[in-house]
């Protein structure tokens, strides 16, 4: 059969597939994309919802290095939200509900456009190997391709079967053919594998439903952008909608509990904790008397709802019963049922923070095959995958990002450091050096990385740069804008609900009072009108916050240095006193890069961490000057 050969190889086309794609492509290195459907690329099989807490920042990160995510949402929006606003901006993050076709249409027009990506329909069986390393990939037809660098981003195809009740079926997804064969390549390869399962709700017909009864859930009236090339977002937007279940509701799940998968034993697995199914909800908690149901458009030329509070596996008929016993859809009617999926995944902890594995060096894995959820993890994911898969093919130096610069760094340390015993969500309180983080300052963070890389053209950089300096220069200026005390401004501060001032004061101390924006106080500070309200976002809160942050700058600096104490690849942890047999087992598994990463380890001690400390002074005062 035929023979072809690329410089990197992604398997996939999901989220993760068509970033990592698109890294590699951007980057200059002929790139092959394999799908098992060239129909259903970029697909948004669960909510066509992109963002959300921890989620939105990611990808504002993707963005920001030069993903398409970004872009690709903004253009496909039918709402868009900023979440948590009456929180701090370290929490809030933006989440826009999209037209699910008018996203998978035009990532496919990007990719279609792209120079030195080829797209290819096929399902790879096998990779092969020589010496060792990876060397291509063979497809149920028999064809062949070779490559240096492969990435994998199967999503829930590997071994995918698919459960409603007491039916199960061999499939990656409803109505899509699982990938077969290619788990048993992994393990010959000496990968270990472990079993997850998802699930999905029901959607229903919007024609259907009585929006009396549920209070409707709008965007906001100025939507902000994911990207930060995007001039203008779509104005017109459509609502979601709030219901709850209902006693009755619980009744019949509860009396049919006998019939769920999980139940049963058809879903083996794991799921998300963070979205369990209805049955599981009823289950775990019992004492709760409603749980909230999201009613959300799936997109603007199709009746179908989606359902986000009401997934579930069990029988079509119970699904219809759960469904009308609900207000507002008591006579919905069921376009698509609810399904579990269950899946194989590779333990990521057998990953290195570039995302190859430490078996088989060239072999990348990126999105649910690292036994993650979500698009966004997925996207940030193949990013990460592809930009390294070509920077091996380059022959220079791999692309990390730690847990101080970005949401992307902590998603991948956390996989590779801790491994996963369930599938991996972001959220914000995983990232300790959230205020830091933040979506408003993504562009500023990571952009000039994203330049260096060749993914952010050089006019865009410079835009970037111009922003970072005005930011910092109408910051610092605020420190030195000092005005007197007038009736209009104690007029202003008494109705803001703080206290007057009768003496001088500089504007940013104004600022950094909880009850004061910078919309408050731009007539006091012209130098503010200079700036986009995204610029004066970040002015707020590098001013109202500089406390905190100069405490988070103080505490990375400690973080710093920690990860700078490299430790060696080849350290034999059986031999090193002072660590605990747990310490020993774990440390040998993860093999972390440094003193950093070892302290995150699950099972390893701060004893343990002063055992290996001492180890490594000890070897460095052994070394010869």
């Amino acid at each position: 059969m035929g023979k072809q050969a690329y410089e990197v190889i992604v398997i996939g086309a999901g989220h993760a597939g068509c970033e990592a794609a698109l890294a590699s492509a951007r980057m200059g290195c002929l790139t092959l994309l394999l799908t098992i459907s060239l129909d259903k690329i970029a697909l948004m099989p669960c909510n066509p919802a992109i963002g959300g807490i921890g989620k939105g920042q990611l990808v504002r990160e993707i963005d920001a290095l030069g993903g398409e995510m970004g872009k690709n949402t903004d253009f496909a929006a039918i709402q868009l939200k900023v979440l948590n606003r009456r929180k701090g901006p370290a929490v809030q993050a933006l989440r826009a509900q999209t037209d699910k076709k008018v996203y998978e249409d035009r990532m496919k027009r990007v990719l279609w456009a792209q120079d030195n990506l080829s797209i290819r329909q096929g399902s790879v069986t096998e990779i092969l190997l020589r010496g060792g390393e990876v060397d291509g990939v063979r497809l149920a037809c028999g064809f062949t391709c070779y490559s240096r660098s492969i990435i994998i981003a199967t999503g829930t195809f590997l071994q995918g079967q698919i459960v409603i009740g007491d039916i199960i079926r061999p499939a990656g997804r409803m109505g899509e053919l699982p990938s077969l064969g290619l788990s048993d390549s992994l393990v010959r390869a000496g990968i270990n594998i472990g079993r997850f399962q998802s699930a999905t709700p029901p959607r229903v017909d919007a024609r259907s439903l009585d929006y009396s009864k549920m209070t409707p859930q709008l965007g906001d009236d100025e939507p902000r952008p994911f990207s930060h090339t995007t001039q203008t977002t779509q104005r017109k937007q459509a609502p979601c909608y709030l219901t709850y279940t209902s006693k009755d509701t619980h009744r019949v799940v509860e009396e049919n509990l006998h019939l769920s998968p999980i139940k049963t034993g058809a879903v083996t697995g794991h799921g998300p904790r963070n979205c369990p199914s209805i049955d599981r909800k009823i289950m775990n908690f019992p004492e709760k008397e409603r749980h909230p149901v999201f009613v959300e458009p799936e997109g603007w030329h199709t009746t179908e709802m989606y359902l986000q509070g009401l997934t579930t596996s069990l029988p079509v008929a119970v699904q219809e019963k759960i469904i009308r016993n609900t207000p507002g859809l008591e006579n919905a009617r069921i376009m698509r049922p609810g399904y579990a999926v269950a899946y194989d995944f590779i333990y990521p902890d057998q990953l290195y923070p570039t995302l190859e594995t430490k078996a088989v060096p060239g072999l990348y894995t990126a999105g649910q095959i690292n036994g993650t959820s979500g698009y966004e993890e997925a996207a940030a994911q193949g990013l990460i995958a592809g930009i390294n898969a070509a920077l091996r093919v380059q022959g220079k130096e791999p692309f990390v990002l730690d847990r101080s610069q970005a949401y992307i760094g902590v998603l991948i340390d956390d996989l590779v450091t801790k491994g996963v015993d369930e599938p991996y969500r972001m959220f914000t309180s995983r990232a300790e050096y959230r205020l830091l983080l933040r979506s408003d300052n993504a562009d500023i963070r990571l952009s000039g990385l994203g330049f260096e890389l060749g993914l952010i053209d050089g006019e865009r950089h410079r835009r970037i740069k111009e922003k970072e300096r005005l930011v910092a220069e109408v910051a610092g200026s605020l420190e030195s804008t000092i005005i007197q005390p007038t009736d209009a401004l104690n007029d202003l501060l008494v109705g803001a609900g703080t206290s007057v001032v009768n003496r001088s004061i500089s504007v940013a101390e104004l600022l950094r009072r909880p009850q004061i924006a910078v919309a408050d106080i731009e007539w006091l500070a012209p130098q503010l009108k200079q700036l986009t309200e995204e610029e004066r976002l970040v002015v707020e809160v590098d001013v109202k916050y500089a406390g905190y942050v100069r405490r988070q700058l103080s505490q990375v600096k400690q973080f710093k240095r920690l990860e700078a104490r490299h430790i060696p690849a080849e350290l034999d942890y059986t031999q090193l006193h002072g660590l605990s047999i747990q310490a020993r087992e774990k440390l040998t598994q993860v093999r972390p890069r440094s003193l950093g990463q070892a302290s995150r380890v699950s099972g390893v001690t701060p004893a343990d961490i002063n055992a290996l400390l001492v180890h490594l002074e000890q070897s460095k005062a052994r070394s010869p000057v």
